[in-house]
């Protein structure tokens, strides 16, 4: 019944839009009607308020909207969308600053004498203006005024042009920093979420099993890897625009005629070339830079943004009078000083007391003060010439504020479709879909393409995406990445802006062209890129690397980077490994019998035992090794057959599961309701309902069971062999590392001598009580030294005989402690000269392949390698 609710919910939304509402008001609005008016009819039919709901009650979607409201402004964890308001001054204050007409002018000299050269021009500024502004409107528009008369003049297809600009101007929504990817961040974080508890019911579901492994989680995002992941398809999307123009103007060279540069190819030219790209590369650097090097977060790279823009502009506004390059060139001489200083000297003025690098700290607190006084001298220009600063400020604050509105207007729409059900409606059809997730995607891709023809990006990203993103990210049919999702659905969007009848930068441009250029060419101009548009969303998702590289690729690069035994990473590093250990056996056996060759006579016996084992476990490891390989081919064998089964029987148990839901939602509706005739309906409902759930168990097959069985037998045994094979690796470099540790620790030993020795010394003239405080002290020092376990085991017996007042006896444990401790120090002495460089040899040969699994972090020469395995996506189904 609650469908009738979320149709109504859908027209009432619909009507609102096209009456004209904003659609900060017509979203909420929609849901709160919608919602009171179920309640207002379960209340009058059925006595029940809840009787229209899928679950719950309207108190409690009413109040999942508002707390949906308050995550979006509220939550400490979820500061993506603090970067909007910051990118959004940038690119205003930007705009403000005529760099666009600079570099139009500039590039336009420079391509124009390729065929096509106008509109490849226009592209490449378009690219650069995405960087740094991504402001569509203000893009379109520049582009409009300065380059279309220059287009038609030289006798460019009136369509080719108008279809370039607006398409150039689109990029924006996809090239970082851009707001949809932060808004589409913020969205996919919370998808996230509900996916991987999506996940993990199925996989209980599944096996029975509360916990799932973490190699079989969703993988999130975060606005830092939008940026990263849409940046290469970004620039697959300027190449594919490039190569359009290029190949038109060859066919046809009439469309998009050659331009040749008046003022030539002179040094006059080249350095207004390079005064004209500067700008916009440098902040381009700052921001993208300072988030892909892990200097910034995505915030502090908005602000680093918003500061430099303001320079910019500071020096824009005044090109043309004297030191106008003062406040710039005082901004850029801080930054180096800071950077030079903080390179060379430690700047923590927590640890002056012991770096001792005052002036060093006086001329960082000097350059950061001129730095100030540059930021301060340029906004001080932006706010008395021509009123920019505060009419950027009036712009950010009203573009800020539709955002914002539009996001917490959503949240409420999404609490009542929720509340009457949609999003299981949704998720049963796209799953009723043949042909997996794949076939569900397409789908929602159309959808999206589709709704961009009558709204918004902002609105696409915000009503949409949290209803369809958790269900195909929970799906493992694929096991998608939220940054790939993300990237899609975004290079998808931008369609929106160039889609007619509503495409707004047809809109942006028909306001500044010549009526000389009709609608219709505009409109039959965006046609070939809105289908450009397409085919690079069909690059970007055949080749899901072009995403998912640079994310994986700076993670495993950084400071926060996993060690390669983290289970996420198993997969790809064990192949490394299984290659590596098959094609170096000869050189990585010879390095573990060089263990054998040791002479161990010096070592204790404990010591001796731990390097024997190690030399024992280090050969098995090509046996197990050979194991997990044939564990392999019998699990690839299996698979063949069962995946299809497993498939089908996995799609009756979840039409089984719904049945179950419908039954259990049918008998709570029998319960509330006092009409008998209602009690009957509901009652033959349930038969029926019965009757399909044991005609659908009958379709499952009969030796599914058995199958399972030995499926699950045969996976398990895999997973036997890889645990087996992956404790033999690390036993081999923890005994090693452990050996190497406790050898080092002679040092350590040799200065707890001389404390000791001087407790000794002191001893005739304490008490039995400060005895025992003494000796309690002195062991804690044992703790930090490895190997002295047993110094501190006599110590501490000592103790307790002093506690005892037999002080012969404790005597006695104090000189059992000082021979043991000459005797870990004299064996240690040998040891460091003739059985250390062996261990550390060993250890090194063997870093890269038996010890990998040990390190702290992924050798650098391995980071490409992996990166690229897990950017592609893998079917992990069959767990569950």
């Amino acid at each position: 019944m609650e469908l009738y609710f979320l149709v109504f919910l859908f027209i009432l939304m619909m009507t609102a839009l096209g009456l004209g509402f904003p659609v900060a008001f017509a979203l909420p609005g929609s849901a709160i009607l919608s919602i009171g008016l179920a309640a207002i009819t379960g209340l009058v039919f059925f006595g029940d308020v809840k009787a229209f709901f899928a679950q719950d009650g309207p108190i409690e979607w009413l109040s999942a909207g508002v707390m949906n409201f308050r995550a979006i402004y509220y939550d400490f964890e979820r500061d993506t969308l603090i970067a909007i308001p910051l990118f959004i001054f940038m690119g205003i204050m930007l705009q403000r600053s005529r760099i666009a007409e600079d570099l139009l002018m500039t590039m336009a000299g420079l391509f124009g004498p390729v065929p096509g050269g106008l509109g490849i021009s226009v592209v490449f500024v378009g690219a650069l203006l995405a960087a740094t502004t991504g402001i569509v409107g203000a893009t379109v528009v520049a582009m409009g005024l300065i380059s279309l008369p220059s287009m038609m003049r030289n006798k460019y297809s009136p369509s080719l042009a108008t279809g370039t600009i607006c398409a150039s101007g689109t990029l924006g929504q996809i090239i970082p920093p851009s707001i949809v990817l932060i808004i589409l961040a913020d969205q996919l974080g919370s998808a996230s979420d509900q996916a991987s508890a999506m996940r993990q019911s199925l996989y209980k579901n599944a096996t029975g099993e509360f916990t799932m492994p973490s190699a079989l989680d969703v993988t999130s995002t975060s606005a830092g890897d939008m940026f990263l992941g849409a940046f290469l398809p970004g620039i697959v999307l300027v190449l594919v625009y490039f190569a359009y123009i290029f190949v038109t103007a060859l066919i046809r060279p009439s469309m998009a005629p050659a331009v040749p540069n008046p003022l030539g190819f002179n040094k006059q030219f080249l350095y207004k070339v390079l005064f004209s790209l500067l700008p916009p590369l440098v902040l381009i650097f700052l921001v993208l830079g300072s988030i892909i090097m892990g200097i910034a977060t995505v915030n502090q790279a908005g602000a680093i943004g918003a500061v430099g823009a303001t320079i910019m502009a500071g020096y824009k506004l005044c090109e043309n009078k004297k030191g106008a390059l003062f406040p710039a060139a005082l901004a850029i001489l801080s930054i180096i000083a800071l950077l030079l200083l903080i390179n060379y000297f430690d700047l923590n003025v927590k640890n002056l007391a012991v770096t001792q690098n005052h002036q060093a700290v006086l001329l960082a607190v000097g350059a950061s003060i001129l730095l100030i006084i540059a930021i301060a001298w340029s906004t001080w220009r932006t706010f008395i010439i021509d009123n920019t600063l505060k009419e950027v400020m009036i712009e950010t604050s009203k573009t800020t504020s539709m955002v914002f509105i539009i996001l917490l207007g959503a949240a409420m729409l999404t609490a009542a479709f929720r509340g009457f059900g949609g999003e299981e409606y949704v998720k049963d059809f796209l799953q009723s879909l043949p042909g997996g997730f794949w076939s569900q995607f397409i789908v929602v891709m159309a959808v999206i393409f589709l709704l961009g023809f009558f709204l918004d990006f902002i609105e696409i990203a915000v009503v949409v995406v949290p209803i369809v993103a958790p269900i195909l990210l929970a799906d493992p049919g694929a096991n998608i990445t939220a940054v790939w999702l993300g990237v899609m659905i975004g290079v998808n969007i931008q369609t929106s802006f160039l889609t007619p009848p509503f495409g707004f930068a047809l809109f942006y441009l028909r306001g500044v062209a010549p009526k000389a250029i009709k609608t219709i060419a505009i409109y039959k101009g965006v046609v070939p890129f809105i289908i450009l548009q397409l085919v690079a969303l069909g690059i970007v998702g055949a080749f899901p690397t072009l995403v998912n590289y640079l994310p994986n690729r700076f993670y495993l690069s950084s400071f926060n980077a996993p060690p390669p035994m983290n289970p996420r990473l198993e997969s790809c590093v064990e192949s490394y490994l299984e290659e590596t250990l098959i094609n170096d056996e000869e050189a990585i056996t010879l390095s573990i019998n060089n263990l054998k060759k040791l002479d161990l006579s010096v070592l204790p016996t404990k010591v001796a035992s731990k390097i024997d084992d190690t030399h024992e476990v280090s050969l098995t490891i090509f046996t197990k090794l050979s194991d997990v390989i044939e564990s392999q081919k019998v699990l690839a064998e299996a698979t063949k057959f069962y995946a299809q089964t497993h498939t089908e029987v996995r799609i009756i148990q979840r039409e089984i599961r719904k049945i179950d839901s419908r039954i259990k939602k049918l008998k709570r509706e029998n319960q509330i309701t006092d009409d008998q005739n209602t009690k009957n309906n509901i009652s033959d409902e349930i038969d029926e309902s019965l009757l399909k759930k044991k005609e659908l168990s009958r379709t499952i097959p009969s030796d599914w069971e058995k199958v399972s069985t030995e499926y699950q037998k045969k996976l398990k045994s895999l997973t036997t062999a890889q645990r087996k094979y992956r404790r033999a690796m690390d036993d081999a470099h923890a005994g090693v590392e452990d050996t190497i540790i406790t050898i080092t620790s002679g040092a350590g030993f040799a200065n707890f001598h001389k404390y000791f020795n001087e407790f000794k010394g002191t001893l005739g003239s304490m008490d039995n009580e400060k005895k025992q405080e003494t000796l309690k002290a002195v062991s804690k020092d044992l703790n930090t030294i490895p190997g002295g376990s047993g110094v501190k085991s006599l110590l501490n017996k000592a103790r307790k005989e002093f506690k005892k007042d037999n002080d012969v006896k404790a005597n006695d444990y104090l000189k059992k402690a000082s021979l043991l401790l000459d005797e870990e120090i004299s064996w240690r002495k040998e040891a460091v000269k003739t059985i250390l460089p062996i261990l550390i040899s060993f250890q090194k040969d063997t870093a890269t392949n038996i010890g990998l699994r040990g390190q702290d972090r992924l050798p650098a020469f391995l980071v490409p390698r992996i990166s690229r395995c897990r950017s592609v996506h893998q079917d992990i189904s069959l767990y569950f």
